[in-house]
């Protein structure tokens, strides 16, 4: 369905076509105004079953989103005392390609509901609360990538 059906009741014509519309609606009336107030409320009845009938559209359209979108979601779980890893996620603004957006690790002090973690820096011993979608598990200094060159 098109936006100008749903706003307007109708399907858009063009100019020529308008024109004889209302030349033909003119006509066929005969200016009669009971006829033309019974279209009238019978065009807005219309427009109001096109209007229900988008808002219906529009929900089953969020609804299938939805759920294609939380298939997709990994829960993270995270224990006390594990290392995690930070997402810097200031770096958007400012992009340095070469420079990582994940920052630590940190040690995590408790897991509070609804998915909040108090995080330790390893370093200057500060603890913070962030949010646990912001975490991702720390693999150890073993598994990262070294870059050598070859010559």
């Amino acid at each position: 369905m098109l936006s100008y059906q749903i706003v307007y009741g109708k399907a858009c014509r063009i100019p020529l076509e308008l024109e004889h519309r209302v030349f033909w609606a003119i006509k066929y009336l005969n200016f009669d105004l009971v006829k033309a107030g019974e279209s009238r409320i019978f065009q807005l009845h219309e427009l109001e079953d096109f209007w229900n009938f988008a808002i219906e559209n529009t929900k089953i359209y969020k609804e299938k989103v939805k759920k294609r979108h939380d298939k997709k979601i990994q829960v993270k779980e995270f224990q006390e005392g594990e290392l995690v890893l930070l997402l810097n996620s200031r770096l958007k603004l400012f992009p340095e390609k070469m420079k990582s957006r994940w920052s630590g690790p940190f040690k995590i002090i408790k897991v509070f509901p609804y998915g909040a973690v108090e995080l330790k820096d390893t370093h200057s011993n500060r603890s913070f609360k962030v949010n646990g979608k912001r975490l991702q598990p720390y693999l150890g200094e073993s598994q990262n990538f070294q870059w050598s060159p070859l010559i």
